[in-house]
């Protein structure tokens, strides 16, 4: 029973240094531009171990500050990820509960396709799931945590975008964010992102240009491999219509 209870308080110790090397971390960020995201490292290791699947390419990511990102784009990103960004304390409720109750309804949808597909001797794909996270959400996801889907891994980030928000102000976060966020294979931040696709600097993007970007953002390599989607045009003309109502920090 001893021994039970050691291993107990070691975990318990070890699970509180690691919410306060985070904590840390994050607080850092007020003043220090972060290097690199947990993400950014498994991407890195992706490459490194199992090569590109597009050739060889050069790595993208260039830091700028706020003040060089054009507001077209921070307002396309806010219209398409997350409206009430300026508002909320970092979790949306209401979008969460929204995001699990369309799951629910596609995992329902995708059971009755995989038996029929399976009737007819093809394989079932797995179905789409939407997320419900702002874009503090994505931001803590993306710079300290996994990928994997538990619902450890999800308390977690509700955590760590908390801490966020009270540690660094709203247009701190919308800098790391749009400086560290994924547009593509190697390509990481607003800079590159606009280099790579426009062959313009951050600061001068159009709202037509800054409105794609924006909706690649939930499936970046997807739309890269497919820059003349309908869906994309589509999506983005609707961005664009958004985009004058979304609020800047």
């Amino acid at each position: 029973m001893k021994a039970i209870l050691r291993w107990l308080l070691c975990l318990i110790f070890a699970g509180f240094a690691l919410e306060l090397f985070f904590i840390a971390r994050i607080a850092a960020m007020a003043v220090v531009d972060p290097q690199s995201t947990t993400f950014q490292r498994s991407e890195a290791w992706q490459v490194a171990t199992k090569g590109r699947g597009n050739g060889e390419r050069e790595w993208r990511q260039r830091w700028v500050p706020y003040a060089q990102i054009s507001d077209t784009l921070k307002r396309a990103v806010i219209a398409s990820e997350d409206s009430e960004f300026i508002y909320h304390q970092g979790i949306e409720w209401e979008a969460i509960e929204r995001a699990r109750q369309r799951n629910a309804k596609a995992e329902q949808a995708a059971a009755k396709r995989a038996a029929q597909m399976r009737a007819r001797g093809r394989e079932p794909r797995a179905p789409q799931l939407r997320g419900g996270s702002t874009i503090t959400q994505q931001l803590a996801k993306n710079l300290l945590l996994s990928g994997e889907r538990t619902l450890l891994r999800k308390g977690q980030e509700l955590v760590l975008a908390t801490a966020l928000e009270v540690l660094l102000d709203k247009e701190r976060i919308l800098e790391i964010y749009l400086n560290s966020v994924e547009w593509g294979e190697g390509v990481f931040g607003a800079e590159a992102a606009a280099q790579h696709y426009f062959r313009k600097p951050a600061s001068r993007l159009g709202a037509g240009e800054a409105a794609r970007l924006a909706v690649m953002l939930p499936s970046p390599k997807f739309f890269e491999r497919r820059p003349g989607s309908a869906y994309l045009s589509g999506r983005a003309a609707t961005i664009m219509a958004r985009m004058q109502a979304a609020e800047l920090p």
